[in-house]
């Protein structure tokens, strides 16, 4: 069965009032499963869009944009309706601010029983209304090189995907005992399992991954860089053996040298070899 078919969350609707970045990836993913997904924003609209409007464009793709005004009776009151038919709530605001606006957990819940919330928060409870952001997170974690920022956002991406699976949990829970559930995601708690490899020595400078095996890492061609990963053994004794050589770093690098990185990404293909040109 091919993914675009399999649509295991048909029938299952979901109202997301998360905006910037992790709550509209996971509504995406929501999507993508077969979930129908209504998108609430402010007048204001999305930082998003205004940021990065293809990006935006991607992520709510499929999904139906309201704009209300959740400060106002009427914007509340047409929320109520959303939710009185909704499976899950889906939100990325601080604690105290959905509080302001009538949708803490103990509110909602009383008004919707069988409608269970995902709240996207920096951290969990109770340091969730600790302002922060990816790149906080990711500083705290010593995942950063300054003065280069992160080139991928891992805390919010990995966070929505988290607050998917949390979801998917709440629906499961539902559908066993007819209880509904509120899943708090702490965004740092999501980067700090990102985090993993480099807390346990794997990555990193001089790590498995951070170049002590010379079939793992990056070399100059003739006219760029490459990716090598020949981490396992039958794929290094494969490079050296296709190279005629021991499979010290310096040798690797001399071979890489003579050829252009296209040239070098054609040869691996041909041999079976994981070696990407880096774009």
């Amino acid at each position: 069965m091919s993914e675009v078919s399999w649509q295991p969350l048909h029938g299952v609707s979901v109202v997301s009032i998360a905006v910037n970045l992790p709550g509209p990836a996971a509504a995406a993913r929501f999507i993508e499963l077969g979930a129908c997904v209504v998108k609430v924003e402010p007048p204001s609209g999305d930082l998003l869009a205004w940021a990065v409007p293809t990006y935006y464009a991607e992520l709510v793709a499929g999904q139906e944009v309201l704009i209300l005004d959740l400060k106002s009776d009427a914007g509340r009151r047409e929320l109520e309706i959303l939710l009185a038919d909704a499976d899950l709530l889906l939100t990325s605001h601080r604690t105290s601010a959905l509080e302001r606006l009538g949708l803490g957990w103990a509110a909602v819940h009383a008004r919707h029983p069988r409608l269970s919330q995902v709240a996207i928060v920096g951290h969990r409870a109770p340091r969730d209304d600790v302002p922060g952001h990816d790149l906080t997170y990711q500083a705290d974690l010593g995942l950063l090189t300054p003065p280069v920022p992160p080139l991928v956002p891992l805390a919010d991406l990995s966070g929505a995907e988290r607050a998917v699976s949390a979801g998917l949990a709440a629906l499961v829970r539902r559908a066993s005992t007819g209880e509904a559930s509120y899943v708090q995601v702490p965004l740092d708690e999501a980067a700090a399992v990102m985090a993993g490899p480099l807390r346990h020595g794997m990555s990193g400078p001089g790590t498995l991954l951070g170049g002590a095996v010379p079939g793992y890492g990056l070399y100059r061609s003739s006219d760029g860089w490459l990716a090598v990963a020949a981490l396992e053994p039958h794929f290094l004794r494969r490079l050296t053996e296709a190279l005629g050589v021991t499979g010290t770093a310096d040798e690797l690098a001399a071979a890489f040298a003579t050829r252009t990185s296209a040239q070098w990404q054609q040869w691996a293909a041909d041999h079976d070899i994981p070696i990407v040109a880096v774009r």
